[in-house]
């Protein structure tokens, strides 16, 4: 016989997700895909192959996701309603393929074509990634070596300027000045970063802001032809990948262009 019950107090956490806004891993996704569709080609029931999935996530979001899928599929809805209840996790490419997988009765090809599009376009963004390294790194390189020669190997040299006399040339009256400032006003530098950073997002998140941010990143030498190459590709391998799949030429496009990664790309798509 119970004497007393209490509700049980709310674990506190503190995790972090570093994967993103979803907390799920383009891998982790792959990897679910074509596990999935490995167990439904193999006959199991659609529940049972969502709850073997949920039960061995490690990712503990992504169990939650799955197992919510499951609940929903459980009580009657079909795979694709239930997937388009996660919009951070499934996109709308993969819940309108695997709609287009449902309705034609080859889940399991559709899943495995999703899981090799998942895979492509995850190497596909690492290239860019890659490609983008090396001049990231030089630009950072050469910022640490700048900032660090103004604030130790200038003053030493300004000592030695004072004791000589005279007027100095204006370049160096520049870099003196501007060491200066880097040691006594560091605090300024550093308001002024962070009010760039928050001004910059705010104009982004703005139509015209992100239209205008789109375009210049595409007249940017070199790494503009980069990122243009890599939204074309990932424009292609995606309506080929939904055209294959049953999704209507139109709606195809229309998703393709809300993955393009680019304003500019996108509303020349949906023209």
């Amino acid at each position: 016989i119970a004497t007393f019950v209490r509700e049980k107090p709310k674990a506190m956490s503190i995790g972090l997700r570093l994967t993103g806004s979803s907390g799920v891993k383009t891998k982790e996704l792959a990897i679910f895909t074509r596990q999935f569709a490995t167990m439904i080609n193999a006959g199991l029931p659609l529940v049972q192959c969502l709850d073997i999935l949920g039960q061995q996530a490690q990712n503990p979001h992504f169990k939650t996701v799955v197992t919510a899928v499951m609940h929903d599929v459980e009580a009657g809805s079909t795979l694709a309603e239930a997937l388009r209840k996660h919009p951070k996790v499934f996109d709308k490419l993969f819940t309108n393929m695997v709609e287009a997988g449902e309705a034609g009765g080859v889940l399991d090809d559709i899943l495995l074509r999703l899981a090799t599009y998942i895979e492509k376009a995850e190497a596909l963004r690492r290239k860019v990634k890659s490609a983008m390294t090396y001049p990231l790194v030089v630009a950072s390189v050469a910022v640490v070596a700048t900032v660090f020669m103004l604030l130790f190997i200038i003053p030493t040299f300004a000592k030695i300027f004072l004791e000589f006399g005279g007027d100095l040339p204006a370049p160096t009256r520049i870099v003196l000045a501007l060491s200066g400032f880097l040691r006594n006003a560091w605090f300024v530098l550093l308001g002024g970063i962070a009010a760039v950073i928050i001004a910059y997002r705010r104009y982004v998140a703005t139509e015209n802001g992100r239209r205008n941010v789109d375009r210049l990143k595409l007249r940017i030498p070199v790494l503009g032809e980069v990122l243009r190459k890599g939204a074309i590709a990932r424009f292609t391998r995606t309506l080929g990948t939904l055209i294959s799949s049953g999704v209507p030429i139109l709606d195809g496009l229309e998703i393709t262009a809300q993955t393009s990664g680019n304003k500019i790309i996108e509303e020349a798509i949906l023209e």
